[in-house]
């Protein structure tokens, strides 16, 4: 299995105004470092939780159906499936009918299940399935839910003040702890 960023969020969560006015920058001069950080703490968020936090597009590719029939989505939100494909032997796309699935987003994780009880057989061993997705909050920084966009800010914070390298381990690179409070809720608990 593996996830192939298509394309990126046309916006982040949280502007350059909003990261600067957060850090009480009055000046241009460090703009470069705090979008790299907004983009940086952005993605930390989402590796970190399996989230998309604005609509991001995603292709998940798998080697061959799950036992089950049912796929399961491994980011959320999902907000649209826009093509399941199978590769024929010579490599060529064949687009399933999206009248044979169905696609339940609100879930955790998001899935795709077969209609009829089995999915068309790639010709292909290996990525013979491509599942095209739209992933994120929505097209907006507002979109976002607000915990999470303040955590951005203050991790964007706790990296614009602890820019000098340190050991990884050392307690001066760990998260901070309201960062952490403020994103547990969208957490999956694993058992």
């Amino acid at each position: 299995m593996a996830l192939v960023y298509r394309s990126g969020p046309a916006v982040e969560p949280v502007s350059l105004a909003e990261a600067k006015a957060h850090l009480r920058l009055e000046t241009s001069s460090d703009d470069a470092l705090v979008t790299s950080l907004i983009i940086t703490s952005r993605l930390h968020i989402e590796a970190s939780l399996g989230l998309a936090l604005t609509a991001q597009e995603w292709t998940l590719v798998l080697d061959a159906w799950p036992a089950t029939g049912v796929v399961n989505i491994p980011m959320r939100p999902v907000s649209a499936v826009s093509a399941v494909r199978v590769r024929a032997a010579d490599g060529s796309p064949v687009v399933v009918d999206p009248g044979t699935y169905v696609f339940e987003g609100a879930g955790i994780p998001p899935r795709l299940v077969p209609l009829g009880g089995a999915w068309p057989q790639p010709e292909r061993a290996t990525s013979g399935i491509e599942i095209d997705f739209t992933a994120g909050f929505g097209t907006t920084a507002a979109s976002v839910p607000e915990p999470v966009r303040h955590a951005l800010k203050l991790l964007v914070a706790h990296w614009y003040e602890h820019r000098d390298p340190i050991e990884i381990g050392d307690p001066a690179t760990r998260i901070p702890a309201a960062v952490s409070a403020l994103l547990a809720p969208y957490a999956v608990v694993r058992l």
